[in-house]
């Protein structure tokens, strides 16, 4: 990954407004931002959240708190905890999460 033409900045997330995005079961509510054609993201899952669709985005995504199951379409199935991350490029293993006690998550894609 090559980052270029970013000014060194900061971001308050608690001043980035949510914008809610309902999944299949639960609520995510996305916090974005966009440094070039870098999205940046702190999101949050409400207990019960289940993706409403397999996700072919590469990201690289950091448990922050909570737990979150990610299951990829080939039925491999990864937990994630707060310090724990995963990270997947673009068109490889179509992926879908779901949380049952609630998740934050800080994501680059």
């Amino acid at each position: 990954m090559e980052i270029s033409g970013i000014p060194f900045g900061t971001t308050d997330w608690s001043s980035v407004d949510a914008i809610q995005h309902k999944g299949e079961s639960g609520f995510a509510y996305w916090r974005t931002r966009q440094f070039g054609g870098m999205r940046v993201r702190m999101i949050e899952y409400t207990p019960g959240y289940l993706a409403d669709h397999w996700c072919t985005k590469g990201h690289i995504l950091l448990c922050v708190e909570g737990e979150l199951h990610t299951d990829l379409e080939d039925g491999r199935t990864f937990t994630l905890r707060p310090g724990m991350s995963y990270q997947v490029s673009d068109g490889a293993e179509p992926h879908r999460s779901y949380t049952k006690i609630g998740a934050k998550l800080f994501v680059v894609d």
